[in-house]
């Protein structure tokens, strides 16, 4: 059920989305979380962290992505304002504090739908949403000294080992595609089918050139593979414009125009770094040559993200044997 102070979030949201309105990585300058309804059953709430998309339904909500610990209350808030129905579902796109440190709260506020519980005796079957991801987000988030950032509680409870998970909830299929090494080695893409809506997490954003954590199993070559993959999901209305609607794990909500021209960038920086790899160039040295001179203006960041973090990355990267051939 939609409350009427929607109405006036979903205006104030469209605002904010399409002006100078944020802050640094895409989050809301005034502090607040800000919903903008996308299309079919749903919504992009900017403001929590990294972006979080919300589905709802007869069946209930469905949560991609739970932001900052501390914004957690907040966003849970936001949601009730959408929709008064139970959390069934929440999905983590990968393990970074910015789009899993609200899981315990968001799961908890929740309900699993535990029809096999038939005699009742499993008091805890029912208590708190589904909590899904790839494996590998259980295995980092579970991993010795990593418990302070996300405790027991906000687990994954149904980790997927394999590249796709699909679930049927509110009426449309609910498509999760595991993406090896590309952000993480634990990102997932979010396709919700009728609604014509994909999000992200952080393998694509219009904040930042890509963010490749290689401590935490990405790479270069998977991230343009990831890039790949979600233009091949997109459907446009005409030419590059409508259609699929993107949800970036960071900044506004996209179409294909947007994410083409994302890999473009990605793919001829690439390109111009592997050939001073390839000619056995020194870090110092590709950074010197200033390769991402012409982007800077539109992905260049002075946040935790910066630019020569990023020519780092993909040095490295390529410099790995193990990171694949182009």
């Amino acid at each position: 059920m939609r409350n009427p102070k929607l109405l006036r979030n979903c205006a104030l949201a469209c605002a904010l989305l399409t002006s100078a309105a944020y802050g640094q990585n895409g989050k809301a300058a005034d502090g607040d979380i800000h919903i903008l309804p996308v299309q079919g059953n749903v919504y992009m709430l900017v403001g929590a962290g990294g972006n979080v998309a919300v589905q709802t339904g007869k069946d209930g909500v469905l949560v991609v992505d739970t932001g900052l610990a501390q914004n957690a209350q907040k966003l849970l808030a936001a949601i009730k304002t959408i929709s008064d129905g139970p959390i069934r579902y929440v999905i983590n796109t990968h393990h970074h504090p910015d789009h899993v440190g609200g899981n315990v709260t968001i799961r908890m506020a929740g309900s699993t739908i535990a029809g096999a519980n038939v005699t009742g005796d499993l008091q805890d079957a029912a208590v708190g949403a589904l909590l899904i991801s790839h494996f590998n987000v259980f295995n980092r988030l579970s991993a010795p000294g990593a418990q302070a950032a996300v405790p027991p509680a906000g687990w994954p409870t149904s980790p997927f080992m394999t590249g796709q998970k699909k679930l049927w909830f509110n009426g449309e299929g609910v498509d999760i595609l595991h993406q090896a090494a590309a952000h993480t080695d634990g990102d997932s893409i979010v396709s919700f089918k009728r609604s014509d809506v994909i999000a992200t997490g952080d393998i694509f954003t219009t904040t930042d050139y890509p963010i490749i954590d290689l401590q935490g199993g990405g790479s270069i070559q998977g991230t343009i593979a990831a890039l790949n993959k979600i233009i091949s999901m997109i459907i446009p209305v005409f030419g590059q414009e409508g259609g699929t609607l993107v949800i970036p794990g960071h900044g506004r909500l996209c179409d294909l125009g947007d994410v083409v021209n994302f890999r473009e960038m990605t793919v001829i920086i690439r390109d111009r770094i592997e050939d001073m790899v390839k000619k056995g160039m020194t870090l110092e040295q590709v950074k010197a040559a200033q390769l991402t001179q012409d982007y800077d203006p539109l992905y260049g960041s002075t946040g935790f993200w910066t630019t020569d973090k990023f020519v780092e990355a993909v040095y490295k990267s390529l410099s790995d044997k193990k990171s694949g051939a182009k």
